[in-house]
């Protein structure tokens, strides 16, 4: 579109756009993401990322409804929020992109950003063949965000960060099989959003949502569920994005304890990294029920619903009901 591209080279500088590719159609056919080759500005392309009401909305599992609508909206303007407002507080040990322009024009949204595949984090991973090194080192990138807004407020962003967060998903609560977690449901979501401690959480941060260069630095995309909430969220939501069942008990331990081992090295407060992590540490199965909750009414079957997931969540259940 004309106006599109017009926006593209006044926020670049560029005296031309030579080519374009599309990157991925977002999520429901809500727009699409698409990176512009350019010619005579700073940067050689860019991402734009389009956000456009869809004619008709195509769910992949047919969640098709006002309240999902009214959903996508909400982290539309929040991601617009986030990389105005506090994407500058980031730095290169929490690389996200830099925004270089966001406008709105006829209730459609556009977000130009930095193409991150130019600044050389090429690098991107599937479960089927992500490392615990490489899983480390994306904790470490999660570490140091959660060091960065620890106690900032979440204005103009989600109160409560995640895209499963449980007031956000009433339909999929009412369609849930699993009728003990059903009920410690709002105890559990209660627990992990009254915590002492509380910073931004990514809110969608899984595998498929970093990138990294080959000098090891780690970036990540994809705000548009960040607000407030204790980091475990994140932490577990990225370890069942990468590890199967007998994974996670493998490697339990050294993933906690590297992540928890940057917390420390990034908030530089020994005294508050200890009461932290006690607070934190003892929500992992909380952060795992509340998961197993979402997925329990989303979609009944899906791979994450494991035995690791499923002792996690019995384990919460049975602290809040002894």
């Amino acid at each position: 579109m004309k106006w599109i591209e017009e926006y593209v080279l006044s926020a670049t500088g560029a005296t031309a756009i030579t080519s374009k590719q599309s990157v991925q159609t977002l999520w429901s056919g809500y727009g699409e993401i698409i990176r512009y080759f350019l010619k005579g500005g700073k940067q050689p392309s860019v991402i734009v990322k389009h956000i456009q009401l869809p004619e008709n909305s195509h769910h992949p599992r047919g969640w098709d409804t006002e309240i999902s609508h009214q959903r996508k909206l909400k982290s539309y303007q929040v991601e617009t929020n986030w990389y105005q407002h506090f994407s500058q507080k980031t730095s290169a040990s929490c690389r996200v992109p830099k925004l270089l322009k966001a406008t709105e024009q006829d209730g459609e949204l556009l977000l130009i950003m930095e193409d991150l595949d130019a600044c050389g984090f090429t690098g991107r991973l599937q479960p089927e063949n992500v490392s615990l090194a490489d899983a480390l080192s994306y904790l470490k990138w999660l570490a140091d965000f959660h060091a960065t807004f620890l106690g900032v407020e979440a204005k103009g962003l989600w109160p409560i960060g995640t895209y499963w967060h449980l007031d956000t998903r009433p339909e999929e609560w009412e369609r849930m099989g699993n009728q003990p977690l059903k009920a410690a449901a709002e105890a559990i979501d209660k627990r992990l959003n009254s915590t002492k401690y509380q910073t931004l959480v990514h809110g969608d941060a899984k595998l498929a949502n970093f990138c990294f260069h080959q000098n090891g630095e780690v970036a990540a995309v994809d705000f548009q569920y960040v607000g407030k909430s204790c980091g475990m969220k994140d932490v577990v939501y990225f370890i069942s994005s990468c590890f199967d069942d007998e994974e996670c008990e493998k490697y339990e331990a050294e993933l906690l304890n590297t992540y928890f081992k940057q917390l420390e090295m990034s908030l530089d407060n020994y005294a508050v990294f200890q009461e932290l992590k006690e607070e934190w540490m003892a929500l992992y199965s909380y952060a795992w029920a509340d998961l197993y909750r979402f997925l329990d009414g989303w979609s009944p079957g899906h791979w994450k619903l494991h035995g690791y997931s499923e002792s996690m969540t019995m384990q919460a259940i049975n602290e809040l009901n002894p």
